[in-house]
């Protein structure tokens, strides 16, 4: 407390005197000089023989400052004595706010003096006071958290700490400016608890914080800055990071050189500091220089009493130590001691320092008993000032230890390691370099008694965690890797050993410790270069852990568990703990390379047409309330209210976390792989210990030396191999990748491990649920999001009738039909389904054989008829009619007769009951099929459990608290909602759950399966994955549903306006809609290429680069947009492309919408027009339109052209219509284009023949071409009325014979007009040097490149366009033969027409006409080749 102005009175003439002396007392410099006016106040106030409340106050006053000076001069005894006559005084006076303040100082000195126990006493009875004095929180409660805060921090207890700082910062920080000073003495006391934690990252961070705080409030060279610097610099010091930690000590010794005097004490601290770096780099000279001049300073300004001089003295004997002047250590420990016990009493932390510091000495000497002797000195003034769980007790046990081991007591020295280690553990927590040395210790014990193992075990153990902690270029990391290298060497494990040893050196290189390695390298075994070289991968590293060679994980933190006792009798306990682990550790390892379980999961998904209640059926069998005001599913129900209960047990309906029950599958794994190693005795011995695990920790003054790391001299005989030379750069890199390899395996198995202890297994099946939409406008977006091993419940209103309009909720009839939308559903379902599996499944006692994927048709409405009867009744006119329109699905269909009520506003007990029936009944239903589906019994590696757990997105409402830091890290920094396969790959290799691309391609087919994840094979070449399938519907959503712009520019209502009108969009439309999700170019781009892959969208290629690109995405018209008007135009008559009933009975507009797109990519043409379910493409080069529409279950085409008065043009025209029909064959293109939609989208049929149909005449059903009369191309008989017709369809697409195209041919030569593409080619033919159809070699090579890659619908065209006769073209192409064969036969029947003149370069450029490019390139590189 500064010297403070006291309040004036004049009640007499002591009092006048007494005045006088404090005034005299406030214009002195010097502490010693104001004592002695204090004093001699305080005695005039003494002899007083009468006091009064002013005269009390001031004695109360001068107390406080007699107090300050002792505590700046470090006498603690003194300022004990004042602040308690100091708190008499308050008493007496009755103020509360003076008796918190005496209490908060003498708790301040109680903590100096090594007394946080009681330091904390009176801080809480300060702080209950306070709580009754003011209302609010404020400033002095704020305070009390710090000074309770402090207390903490010296009981090592530094989440509690952290705790009251917290607590601190939140009341001042509104009190004050976020950047006021005190702000950032808070951020500066959390630092040093995060340091002492090993939280390095976290101290560097409140240290900054701080920092900013401190610049911006008091500039840049106030010494408050340079106080920030330094403890800056210990961090970098702890971490290794020497050059680091000098640049901070740097700084801050300038800013105190600056704004001190340059004998204050605050400089020596940064000269101790600089020094203990000089000690870590082993530069003890310029260590001693360091402490010298801190020891002159200190000497100067505190006497040589003085705790701080105390402990410089202490450092200089410990560098004493290092340099083996072992008396001169023993001298400065000595001298620091006496000052110490002169400052601080006999039952003080720093002086069990001390006796701890002078029994390493003694060890270093051999006089064991001795050093024993002060360890055991140290360890009861710590036992008494600090408890039993304190990290300087761990160092203490630690230090024992060392000697133990030394004597060849190694059992005793593992006791004393495992007490360290239960001490570390619990205040630490599992990953504090402290708990490296431990580890490392132990190990060491081990490698003495032979037990090489279990040695190497807790090296590595202590290397994981030097490694996490950021310290893998410090020494003591460099000395374990030496110990490995013996322990390796032991084991003929030569290749291992020379790794370590290289990893070792390379530490010491990058410290530029060049004494030091040449030392090194005569301990290494003579190896060659080749060995030297050798980098282990990590298949290398899986082997070897899986060969007992385990780095396992740090030990739990058993601090939140009430039944974990760390009293030593339990030690042993602990130490089982350790090696359970170890062994679990060894079987998840093993478990990642060989373990399976059965697949448990499979996916249910609600489907249907719009407005039929799908969401209200899947509320009632999840055990929902029903929603009055239910919003229509967009595409899949991601709702906050459903998404928990999305999963489900099978067996018993019980809701599931999806994540749990990945965790449970990944501990089934590992259990039975445990058990079996257990029975196998591939598990190491647990080693019986008296006393288990405890340990160490840096003291809380970093002035303290840190406890020294055993180096293993074991196997001596190698000191006199030498290395010869090693690759720096391979190891480092080896290294660094290894050893995080290593580390994210440590950290999954973390992860899962404290769960798996008192978990039992579970075999159940879970089904998850979806509500897909039943819009029709979804229906072309389903197919990324469907899967063959699913099962469909498949939903419809039980009001209506199959013929009947879709109704909207407000009851507007759409243009589908109820049949139409089932249709769409069933066709999608089970056509994009591959699989050609069946399965029996018995249900009600009835065994039948049903295809796979399964769908379960449900009714909904059951409320709307009360006649249960005409319930069924009506269930089974639907059934019958669906049975009829779809044969092909019969089999896949199981007819449930399920009938549910969905009135939200009905919840009468009747109607619940009849809901749970209704449910229980669909719920046997699903797990009857589920046990038989193979897909249950599929094998399923544990790495995709794990990959599924990264990948995993949590729904909003899910409880995912309980996923580690480590996994949410993961996924915050690795998992990104739109992935390449590649990433995924990096992902999976990183955490040891990579096995090769086929399998990886097997994990993501699996989570597509199960609607984790959306997977796309064919998008952006090397594939795309989605992890976030909701972020996608709901992007899908705002680009495919379409409204009415309520707001906006001009320019968005037309694009608006546009999309609904033309069916096309364009980029700005995109950006718009997708404005709110603030996406990357580089996300939208990949969005947009997954959309062109499922043909959701397509790219209108525009002629002119400057124009804006746009979209096609005919699914956006309004059906209101009216038909084309082809009054003027000549169209031709109707052709039909589609497939037999019974193979395919209905093509889903989801294919149509699809055809549009690929026939707008094969013609590369911006002019499309379009209206309801039909499409009108102008062919620009051949002067027509082309009419696409959809018919049922047909595409039906026409083409057409506009008439023209003058007779000339009028022939021009149609001969390039008929030239473009029969030789381009536009109707091939389409049919094949089709029939390659339909294969890929609806494998399930990919058997079917797409065929040609014309229309009856008579009773107008469709006929297929096959059913031509005879010889005469134009009659037909109809197969349904038996008719024979003549059909113009057939003349308008198929019967123009060849020589009438030679008579067109002709004509448009002699006219020469810009449109005549045969001249173009004969022209382009002449510039090409002939390359002779003679050349039979060259020639036979080039056929088999032709036969082998067309297809079949081109067959045709290239003999026309090789002028074949019609007749012998169409002959060859009817034959009951393979197409290679037709194609081939064409082909010579040309060489053969042709003679000596044929032309190759005639055939390349025919294949370029017809867009067989490819095909063109690779004769072309064959001809190429030949000359």
């Amino acid at each position: 407390m500064s010297n403070q102005q006291f309040i004036k009175s004049t009640i007499s003439e002591d009092q006048q005197l007494l005045d006088s002396m404090i005034l005299l007392s406030q214009e002195t410099t010097g502490d010693q000089q104001a004592l002695s006016y204090y004093t001699q106040a305080l005695d005039q106030i003494e002899s007083m023989h009468k006091t009064s409340k002013d005269i009390d106050e001031h004695q109360y006053d001068l107390l406080l400052n007699i107090f300050d000076i002792y505590i700046r001069q470090y006498n603690l005894i003194q300022a004990h004595f004042f602040i308690d006559k100091a708190l008499q005084l308050a008493s007496k006076l009755q103020q509360l706010d003076k008796i918190t303040q005496c209490l908060d100082k003498r708790g301040r000195v109680k903590r100096l003096q090594g007394d946080p126990d009681s330091a904390l006493l009176d801080h809480n009875q300060s702080i209950k006071i306070k709580f009754k004095i003011y209302e609010n929180e404020g400033l002095d409660i704020s305070n009390s958290y710090i000074y309770i805060g402090n207390d903490y921090h010296t009981q090592g207890k530094y989440n509690d700490a952290i705790t009251m700082y917290e607590k601190s910062l939140k009341i001042q920080s509104s009190l004050f400016n976020v950047t006021h000073p005190n702000i950032a003495t808070i951020y500066h006391n959390m630092g040093l608890a995060y340091s002492h934690q090993g939280k390095y990252d976290d101290a560097t961070e409140m240290y900054k914080k701080s920092l900013k705080i401190q610049i911006s409030a008091l500039g840049d060279n106030d010494p408050t800055v340079g106080t920030t610097y330094s403890s800056m610099g210990l961090v970098y010091s702890h971490q290794g990071k020497y050059d680091d930690a000098m640049d901070m000590y740097g700084k801050s010794l300038k800013i105190q050189l600056s704004s001190l005097d340059d004998k204050h004490p605050y400089i020596a601290l940064t000269y101790n500091n600089m020094g203990l770096v000089y000690s870590h780099q082993g530069k003890y000279e310029n260590a001693i220089s360091m402490y010298e001049k801190s020891l002159k300073i200190q000497m100067l300004a505190y006497g040589d009493s003085h705790p701080d001089t105390a402990l410089t003295c202490s450092n200089i004997g410990s560098i004493y130590g290092y340099q083996g002047k072992y008396n001169d250590a023993i001298c400065m420990y000595e001298k620091s001691l006496k000052m110490q016990l002169s400052a601080l009493g006999d039952n003080h932390p720093h002086i069990a320092t001390t006796y701890s510091n002078m029994g390493t000495i003694y060890d270093y000497q051999g006089n064991y008993d001795d050093a024993v002797d002060m360890y055991e000195k140290s360890l009861k003034i710590e036992l008494s000032a600090l408890g039993d769980n304190h990290p300087n007790v761990a160092t203490t046990y630690n230090n024992m230890g060392l000697v133990y081991d030394r004597q060849g007591k190694y059992d005793d020295a593992i006791s004393m390691y495992a007490k360290s280690l239960s001490i570390q553990l619990s205040t630490l927590g599992n990953n504090h370099p402290s708990i490296a040395t431990t580890y490392s210790n132990i190990g060491s014990a081990y490698c003495e008694q032979g037990n090489y193992v279990d040695a190497i075990w807790f090296y590595e153990k202590a290397t994981a965690i030097l490694v996490d902690t950021n310290l893998q270029h410090h020494p003591n990391l460099a000395v374990i890797y030496d110990n490995l290298a013996v322990c390796y060497d032991n084991l003929n494990r030569q290749d291992d050993a020379i790794t370590m040893r290289q990893r070792s050196a390379d530490i010491h290189l990058s410290l530029k410790q060049v004494d030091t390695i040449n030392q090194i390298t005569t301990n290494v075994p003579n190896q060659s270069q080749a060995l030297l070289d050798k980098v282990q991968t990590k298949d290398d590293i899986m082997k070897d852990l899986s060969n007992q060679q385990i780095q396992s994980l740090p030990i739990s933190n058993h601090s939140d568990n009430p039944g974990y006792n760390h009293n030593y009798s339990h030690a042993q306990q602990s130490y089982d703990h350790v090696l359970r682990e170890k062994q679990y550790f060894k079987a998840y390892i093993q478990a990642l390379k060989q373990g399976f379980c059965k697949n448990k999961v499979i996916r249910a998904m609600f489907a249907g047409p719009e407005y039929v209640g799908k969401s209200s059926i899947m509320r009632v069998f999840t055990q929902q309330r029903l929603a009055i005001f239910q919003d229509p599913t967009q595409i899949a129900d991601q709702s906050d209210k459903m998404v928990y209960l999305k999963v489900y047990k099978i067996k018993d309906r019980t809701p599931y976390d999806l994540r749990q029950i990945w965790d449970n599958n990944v501990h089934q794994i590992v259990q039975e792989t445990y058990e079996t190693q257990i029975n196998n005795q591939q598990i190491l011995p647990i080693l019986k210990l008296n006393q288990g695990f405890i340990d160490q920790q840096l003291p809380i003054y970093d002035q303290y030396p840190i406890p020294a790391i055993q180096s293993t001299t074991a196997n001596p005989q190698n000191k006199t191999k030498t290395l010869t030379s090693f690759s720096t750069d391979a190891s480092t890199i080896s290294s660094t990748d290894n050893n995080l390899f290593l580390q994210q395996c440590r950290d999954f198995f973390q992860y899962y491990y404290p769960s798996w202890l008192n978990k039992s297994t579970d075999d159940s099946q879970y089904a998850k649920i979806w509500d897909f939409g039943g819009h029709s406008i979804y229906h072309v977006t389903h197919q990324p999001f469907l899967s063959g091993n699913s099962i469909y419940i498949l939903v419809f209103n039980i009001k209506q009738n199959i013929h009947d309009r879709v109704l909207t909720r407000e009851g507007h009839a759409l243009n589908t039909t109820y049949l139409q939308s089932m249709q769409e559903w069933l066709t999608s379902i089970i056509g994009g389904n591959g699989n050609q599996d069946t399965i029996k499944v018995t249900i009600d006692n009835n065994k039948v054989e049903y295809s796979l994927p399964i769908v379960i048709l449900v009714a909904s409405h059951g409320d709307y008829m009360a006649n249960e009867q005409h319930k069924i009744d009506r269930f089974v006119k639907f059934e019958r009619e669906l049975r009829t329109k779809m044969p092909r699905y019969n089999s896949n269909i199981y007819s449930s007769r399920i009938i549910f009520n969905c009135n939200p506003q009905d919840n009468s007990d009747i109607v619940q009951a009849e809901r749970d029936q209704c449910s229980l009944r669909l719920h046997e239903i699903i797990k009857s099929f589920v046990q038989s589906l193979p897909f249950m019994c599929n094998p399923i590696p544990v790495r995709w459990y794990i990959m599924a757990t990264i990948l995993h997105t949590p729904t909003n409402n899910s409880n995912d608290e309980i996923v580690s830091s480590f996994v949410n890290r993961i996924r915050n920094t690795r998992v990104h909602k739109i992935m390449t396969i590649q990433e995924i790959a990096s992902l999976a290799t990183d955490f040891g759950l990579y096995e090769g691309n086929d399998e990886l391609i097997d994990m993501l087919s699996y989570l597509h399966d199960l609607g984790e994840i959306t997977f796309c094979r064919q998008a952006d070449k090397h594939g795309i994955i989605v992890t976030d399938v909701d972020w996608l519907l709901r992007i899908f959503r705002a680009i495919i549903q379409l409204h009415d712009c309520q707001s906006g520019s001009f320019e968005i209502q037309s694009l608006y306006d546009e999309a609904s009108k033309t069916g096309k969009i364009s980029t700005k439309y995109i950006d718009y809609v997708l404005a709110p999700y603030e996406l990357t170019d580089e996300t939208k781009k990949s969005i947009l290429d997954l959309m062109e892959t499922y043909d959701i969208l397509c790219t209108i290629k525009n002629d002119s680069d400057q124009d804006e690109s746009r979209y096609f995405v005919p699914y956006l018209l309004r059906p209101e947009v009216e038909p084309f008007n082809l009054s003027q135009y000549h169209v031709s008559d109707t052709l039909y492309i589609g497939y037999e009933h019974n193979a395919i009975p209905y093509i889903p507009d989801g294919i149509y919408y699809c055809l549009l797109s690929s026939c707008l990519k094969e013609w590369n043409n911006t002019d499309v027009t379009l209206y309801y379910q039909c499409a009108k493409y102008y062919l620009i080069h051949d002067h027509h339109y082309i009419i696409i529409k959809k018919e049922k279950s047909h595409i039906a085409i026409q083409y057409c052209y506009k008439r023209s008065d003058q007779p000339e043009i009028e022939q021009f025209v149609i001969d390039k219509v008929k030239n473009s029909i029969f030789v381009k064959r536009p109707h091939d293109v389409i049919k094949s284009k089709l029939s390659s939609i339909v294969d890929d989208r609806m494998p399930k049929f990919k058997s079917a023949v797409c065929q040609y149909y014309i229309q009856c005449s008579n009773c107008r059903e469709l006929v297929s071409l096959c059913n031509k009369v005879g010889s005469q191309e134009s009659l037909m008989q109809c197969l349904n009325c038996h008719v024979l017709f003549k059909s113009q369809s057939i003349i308008d697409w198929m019967t123009c014979k060849a020589e009438s195209f030679e008579e067109t041919n002709q004509r448009q030569e002699k006219k020469l007009t810009p449109y005549d593409f045969s001249i173009d080619r004969k022209k382009h033919n002449q510039k090409q040097s002939n390359i002779s159809a003679s050349n039979q070699d060259v020639c036979r090579e080039c056929f088999d490149i032709i036969a082998s890659k067309l297809d079949e619908n081109s067959l045709f065209r290239l003999g026309v366009k090789l002028n074949l006769p019609y007749k012998d073209v169409d002959e060859i192409c009817n034959r009951n033969i393979r197409n290679y064969q037709k194609t081939y036969q064409i082909l010579t029947s040309w060489r053969e027409q042709s003679g000596q003149q044929g032309d190759l370069i005639q055939i390349i450029t025919i294949l370029q006409e017809m867009n067989k490019i490819t095909i063109a390139d690779k004769i072309q590189t064959t001809l190429d080749s030949s000359k």
